[in-house]
């Protein structure tokens, strides 16, 4: 099974909550030059979107300065004030992406043997080693896709050599390629899949292609249990 976590991008200030509505509302307005082409743009009213604006001043200051005259006859412009809260939102919103982008691959088992917080569990591929609760026995175990590593079969160092105690083998069933990372999905056994995030060129070094097969590791402490007793 695998878990994907969503978000929402939003900023707090002074109590003022500022989501996706608010910044198309700004860019629509910096667009338009104007709030009644902005509401109009946005299928709003201009008594909303003005409230709104309101609402926000209140929290930040002025986010909108109001133009008279002029060839162009007027109208409405951002504030350095309403830039920087774009921007604020727009590094949040990247921020927030990478995170969104991390799935996490959940194995049922059973603890088998305890040394310390770390246990061996038996699930349907095999045992892993996992952080385990002291007292549970039936758990699930939880490996997120940052944390596994990718090697070429042929060229994995043996596990006594390295830090990366769980090890499986699989087939890649399936590759999502972003603008610097991919998606990759291995298959361990009958429905049974782990994720993996790796970076582009990572993905071209190790020729990463459906169909092809590929070892993923992980540490002990990146895999981590609950009690479902």
């Amino acid at each position: 099974m695998t878990i994907e976590k969503e978000y929402s991008t939003k900023l707090t200030v002074d109590g003022v909550t500022i989501d996706r509505r608010d910044v198309d509302m700004l860019e629509a307005i910096d667009r338009q030059g104007s709030m009644h082409r902005a509401a109009e743009a946005l299928g709003r009213s201009y008594a909303r979107l003005q409230n709104r604006v309101v609402e926000i001043e209140d929290a930040v200051g002025p986010i909108t300065e109001r133009q008279r005259g002029g060839s162009g006859g007027g109208g409405t412009e951002l504030t350095a004030a309403a830039r920087e809260l774009l921007n604020q939102y727009d590094r949040h919103d990247a921020e927030l992406d990478g995170v969104a982008r991390v799935t996490e691959s959940v194995f049922a088992g059973t603890v088998q043997e305890r040394t310390g917080e770390l246990a061996t569990v038996a699930t349907e591929v095999g045992p892993i080693i996992a952080l385990v609760p002291e007292t549970a026995t039936t758990v699930q175990v939880t490996v997120r896709s940052d944390a596994v590593v990718l090697t070429d079969p042929a060229q994995t160092p043996r596990t006594d050599h390295t830090s990366l105690r769980n090890r499986f083998t699989g087939k890649i069933t399936q590759v999502d390629s972003g603008e610097a990372v991919s998606r990759v999905t291995i298959e361990l056994g009958d429905d049974v899949a782990l994720q993996a995030l790796v970076t582009n060129a990572s993905s071209d070094r190790l020729e990463i292609a459906r169909g092809e097969p590929i070892t993923a590791s992980f540490k002990a402490t990146a895999a981590r249990a609950i009690g479902i007793d």
